[in-house]
C-alpha cells in the first residue's frame, strides 16, 4: 500500500539512467523565443501574463531589485510548469523533492543575503537586534535572530514540498476509493469522481498559487536587501 501509494514520487530512470535533468528542461518548451513579426495566440498570452506578473512583483523595487526580474521571472515560469506538468497521468514532479525546492531556494535566498550585507551592511546587521533591546536579553535575540534567517530557505521548500504533495496524495487517494467503490455503490463512486474532479481543478490553482508565493517570497527577501 505504501509502495504503490508514493511510487509517484520515486525519481523515474530509463534503462537505469536518471533522467530528472531531461523532465526539469522540458519545461522550457513550452515557452519558445517568438521569431515573427506578429505573434500568435499563444505566445501573446504569454507574454501579456509575463508582463503582467512582472509589473505586479517588481513594483516594490528599486533599481538594484529591478536587475533581478529575468530571474524571478524565468523562476515563476519553471515552478508554475514543472507543477502543471507533474498534474498528468503518469508523470514525475520534480517540487515534490525536497533536495531539489532546497537547490533552488538556498542560492536564491543565499544572492539576496549577500546583496543586502555587501551593499546595506548596516541595516542587515541591525535585523539581528532591534533598536532598545535590554542588555541581558541581547544574546538570546541575536541567537534567535539568526536561527529565523537561516531558517527562511527550509521553509521555501518545505511549503512547496508539503503543498504539492499532499494535493497528490489526495488525488491518489480519492482516485482509488473511486475505482473501489465502482463495484459496490455506483452512486457513491459518482460522487467520490465529482469530489477528485474538483480536487484536480483546485490542484491547477494551488501549483500556480504555489510557483507565486515561492517567487514572492523571494522578491520580498530581495526587497529587505537592496
Amino acid at each position: 500500500m505504501n509502495e504503490s501509494l508514493f511510487a509517484s514520487f520515486i525519481a523515474p530512470t530509463m534503462m537505469g539512467l536518471p533522467i530528472v535533468t531531461l523532465i526539469i528542461m522540458f519545461p522550457s518548451l513550452l515557452f519558445p523565443t517568438p521569431k515573427r513579426l506578429i505573434n500568435n495566440r499563444t505566445i501573446s498570452i504569454q507574454q501579456w501574463l509575463i508582463q503582467l506578473t512582472s509589473k505586479q512583483m517588481m513594483t516594490i523595487h528599486n533599481q538594484k531589485g529591478q536587475t533581478w526580474s529575468l530571474m524571478l521571472m524565468s523562476l515563476i515560469m519553471f515552478i508554475g510548469s514543472t507543477n502543471i506538468l507533474g498534474l498528468l497521468p503518469h508523470s514525475f514532479t520534480p517540487t515534490t523533492q525536497l533536495s531539489m525546492n532546497l537547490g533552488m531556494a538556498i542560492p536564491l535566498w543565499s544572492a539576496t543575503v549577500f546583496t543586502g550585507f555587501r551593499h546595506k551592511t548596516k541595516t542587515s546587521l541591525a535585523h539581528f537586534l532591534p533598536q532598545g533591546t535590554p542588555a541581558p536579553l541581547i544574546p538570546m535575540l541575536v541567537i534567535i535572530e539568526t536561527i529565523s534567517l537561516f531558517i527562511q530557505p527550509v521553509a521555501l521548500a518545505v511549503r512547496l514540498t508539503a503543498n504539492i504533495t499532499a494535493g497528490h496524495l489526495l488525488i491518489h487517494l480519492i482516485g482509488g476509493a473511486t475505482l473501489a467503490l465502482l463495484n459496490i455503490s455506483t452512486m457513491t463512486a459518482f460522487i467520490t469522481f465529482t469530489i477528485l474532479i474538483l480536487l484536480t481543478i483546485l490542484e491547477f490553482a494551488v501549483a500556480l498559487i504555489q510557483a507565486y508565493v515561492f517567487t514572492l517570497l523571494v522578491s520580498l527577501y530581495l526587497h529587505d536587501n537592496t
